[in-house]
């Protein structure tokens, strides 16, 4: 006769160990989920994306049945300048990525960081896809040429940013070289009024000139007196 129950022992002790698992990982995905949702977002509010959407599902004003149909140029532009944004953020998200992983190997980051930065990863691949989707349904092959002028957007604002803040220097730049000029030139002004003895080099001495003066002639005149000695010298040497 077969021993049920010896043989259900081990499937139960089976299935009560797969649903503990099973548990486990569910509540395990919940809580990583829940931590996740709980991160602040990588990137401020997509402001443009915002906009787009809005003029795309644009509602009726109250009182009227439909709402004001919005040009298709005012789309397309609104579509543009969601592309250039989104072009920033992908120049950040490189930028980023590299430094950042560098920084999570070594322990300088938490976990909660590159989780934040996976995140932002992850929406901004599924924000191109949708711009893409968008574009090709204005024009077809429209999203393969989309980012392309996006890109050149981008670059010509961040020029053009630059170059307004070289301009808003140059003001600062210039009351500066005014101020050292002025300073300079008080300078110099003060040097030409200064009193004639105090620019002036100190007139040497006539009396220590004239006590010069004959040092040196003493001293060359030394020259044939100690000579004529020696002579007198020798003179009397040969008597």
């Amino acid at each position: 006769m077969v021993d049920w129950i010896s043989l259900a022992v081990p499937f139960a002790y089976l299935g009560i160990l797969v649903g503990s698992l099973a548990t486990v990982s569910s509540l395990y995905r919940k809580r990583k989920a829940a931590k996740a949702s709980s991160l602040a977002p990588w990137f401020p509010p997509h402001v443009q994306r915002n906009v787009y959407l809005s003029l795309l599902h644009l509602e009726p004003e109250p009182g009227k049945e439909k709402a004001v149909a919005v040009p298709e140029s005012v789309l397309k532009a609104a579509l543009l300048r969601r592309a250039t944004e989104d072009i920033h953020r992908i120049i950040q998200v490189r930028n980023a990525k590299q430094a950042l992983g560098t920084l999570l190997q070594r322990g300088s980051v938490g976990d909660d960081l590159w989780q934040r930065f996976l995140r932002a990863e992850k929406e901004i691949e599924e924000e191109a896809k949708d711009v893409v989707n968008e574009a090709n349904a204005f024009a077809p092959n429209w999203g393969q040429t989309i980012f392309q002028t996006a890109n050149e957007m981008a670059a010509n604002s961040i020029l053009r940013q630059r170059t307004e803040e070289i301009q808003a220097q140059v003001d600062l730049e210039k009351e500066w070289w005014e101020q050292r000029r002025a300073n300079i030139q008080s300078n110099f002004m003060k040097e030409l009024d200064a009193p004639d003895g105090s620019s002036k080099p100190r007139a040497s001495n006539p009396a220590e000139k004239a006590g010069s003066d004959e040092d040196g002639v003493f001293v060359e005149g030394g020259g044939p007196a100690v000579a004529g000695k020696g002579s007198t010298k020798k003179r009397k040497g040969k008597r």
